[in-house]
């Protein structure tokens, strides 16, 4: 314990948020890394798709890019609004609509990104499980830039720590902490990633529709709940009750659900 409390404290890396500042207009890592993650994410999806090609075509992925977007942008800062900042939202409801100024949250992205895959998928008549397994392969891609943003930007920091990793955040005290965004980026971004690649990549986790989402699902769940251990809970709710942070509680149903799915998963008739 003494040889840790010796070892100098790293030096955070001060990154600029702003990436670009052209007069009014500034470009920020964070809203470049929804953009980058979603056409690498779509890159992707039309790579997998090429495998089988009976589930969707390429002009339905296409199309489909928008419909994620607006998803995911609306659904995360409705997700933001209600679970996190009901209370001065109330007070300040124009402001909902302000999202440069930040406040995203995932689980209300996902459940944005839910409500566009049931609507599409109804709409062209496309299988919705199998539709939902090639978008859950590429989410980990978007997860994973958009934490290390979280990392840039100095925000979502962990809790105090005498790591010999752990460093001082701006605004977040004196006292060395996890890089916990870096933690989720490894976990729900690059773990996940790869999971799903190595699963995907067999013939017969692919015709089981529901069977790649329900493990992204309880991926998820399960990273994201591990790095909420070392993640600092947001100062204006706290621990609720046991301990646990919102970011748990939020994730439990997502580890039911994604059991729930992956029980369920059938093969897709041909």
């Amino acid at each position: 314990m003494l040889f840790l409390q010796t070892l100098p404290i790293i030096a955070y890396p001060a990154i600029d948020p702003v990436l670009l500042e052209i007069g009014p207009l500034a470009i920020r890592w964070y809203a470049l890394a929804y953009v980058v993650g979603l056409i690498l994410g779509w890159r992707y999806v039309i790579r997998l798709a090429r495998r089988d090609t009976e589930v969707v075509s390429r002009q339905d992925i296409d199309e489909f890019l928008v419909w994620a977007m607006l998803g995911i942008v609306i659904g995360g800062r409705l997700g933001s609004v209600l679970f996190y900042h009901p209370a001065y939202y109330l007070d300040h409801p124009l402001q909902i609509l302000f999202i440069w100024q930040g406040g995203m949250a995932f689980h209300g992205g996902l459940l944005g990104m839910i409500a566009a895959l049931v609507l599409f998928a109804y709409l062209r008549r496309l299988p919705l499980l199998g539709l939902a397994d090639l978008i859950a392969c590429a989410a980990p891609i978007g997860l994973f830039l958009g934490r290390l943003a979280n990392f840039v930007n100095g925000e979502l920091y962990g809790r105090t720590s005498q790591a010999p990793w752990a460093m001082v955040f701006p605004h977040a005290g004196a006292e060395p902490r996890h890089p916990s965004q870096l933690y989720e980026a490894l976990l729900e971004g690059l773990v996940l990633f790869v999971l799903l690649w190595a699963m995907a990549r067999r013939g017969g986790v692919r015709r089981r529709h529901g069977l790649l989402s329900g493990v992204f699902l309880c991926g998820y769940a399960i990273a994201r709940m591990i790095s909420e251990v070392f993640r600092a809970p947001d100062a204006h709710i706290g621990f609720l009750v046991g301990g646990i942070t919102m970011g748990q509680l939020l994730s439990l149903p997502l580890l039911l659900a994604g059991a729930y799915v992956i029980a369920r998963a059938r093969p897709a008739l041909s």
